[in-house]
């Protein structure tokens, strides 16, 4: 208990907006639904997702003698919205890049419970490794898996990065909440290409966000066409209309301060960017997963 007591604590202090502990075991229920997921092709050209299936759904496959899973979020919801006018981002890619912010935050959080604790072995992970964030967030108490597909926490809504730290101590656990979508469909009702195919049930292979970023090839295939409702990296609609988010807050994270050209740019600033003007301005921006490239491309797909 003292020690999971101390690791809330420096989580807080360390900028994490929540944290929940669940003990390391396989996820067999969400194993299930990730073979059906995958079977369905609903991933599309992420062919990443089908690799470590079994370091995916047992946190004991990726730290030897793993027995917590501890789960953080981080708010990213910024005060300050783009021009209306212009191309849409997502939210998250507002400010610099989450895995360079958060990362630091993961190793430092380590760092300290070792100083505190003593020889704790673990790994952090802030989407980029096979770990069922949401699934462990979900176990941890953080909240519930809403009808979108995202975690949603009651008191604060679904804008929140998840990151995860998996360690080789016992700890004090905690039990997962209710679920309180209730009757609503707000989401599933206003997602622009119909991705949400069931509640909680996302079809990567039709979501805008897998489009604008996820897909490397050279075209948006011609039947989307009308579709993105001017998102051009990413897609907020059905986290804007989800009745839980009027609990967002805006952030506190420095690192996550708008970059100006987003929230200023308009469609022609971004249409007469140069290549070299794009790598400087958003070198540590997200937005240089899409590359260049995906961006003139993007743009040009919702512009027609």
């Amino acid at each position: 208990m003292t020690h999971t007591l101390f690791i809330k604590e420096l989580a807080h202090e360390l900028g994490f907006d929540h944290c929940g502990i669940a003990a390391a075991v396989q996820l067999d229920d969400d194993a299930r639904r990730l073979e059906t997921w995958l079977n369905k092709g609903m991933h599309g050209n992420m062919q990443y997702m089908e690799n470590h299936f079994d370091k995916r759904i047992d946190p004991r496959k990726l730290v030897d003698g793993a027995q917590s899973v501890i789960t953080l979020l981080f708010n990213y919801f910024p005060q300050a919205q783009q021009r209306p006018d212009a191309p849409r981002i997502s939210k998250y890619a507002y400010g610099q890049d989450y895995h360079e912010v958060i990362r630091e935050k993961l190793k430092m959080l380590l760092l300290r419970m070792q100083e505190h604790i003593g020889p704790v072995q673990g790994r952090g992970f802030v989407d980029s490794a096979p770990v069922l964030e949401r699934a462990w967030a979900r176990r941890s108490g953080l909240g519930w898996i809403g009808k979108n597909g995202n975690l949603i926490h009651k008191q604060a809504g679904s804008f929140f990065f998840i990151a995860t730290l998996i360690t080789d101590i016992p700890l004090e656990y905690d039990g997962p909440v209710g679920d309180y979508c209730g009757s609503c469909t707000r989401c599933l009702d206003a997602c622009p290409t119909e991705a949400l195919v069931a509640p909680g049930v996302v079809d990567g292979s039709k979501c805008i966000s897998y489009f604008t970023i996820e897909l490397k090839e050279a075209l948006i295939p011609d039947q989307m066409k009308g579709q993105f409702d001017n998102w051009m990296f990413g897609c907020d609609t059905c986290q804007d209309v989800c009745p839980w988010n009027r609990f967002a807050k805006a952030h506190q994270e420095a690192a996550f301060t708008p970059i100006p050209a987003i929230l200023n740019f308009s469609t022609r600033d971004w249409e007469e960017m140069t290549e070299e003007a794009f790598k400087q301005t958003f070198r540590h921006s997200p937005l240089k997963r899409s590359k260049f490239a995906g961006i003139r491309r993007n743009l040009k797909f919702i512009g027609s």
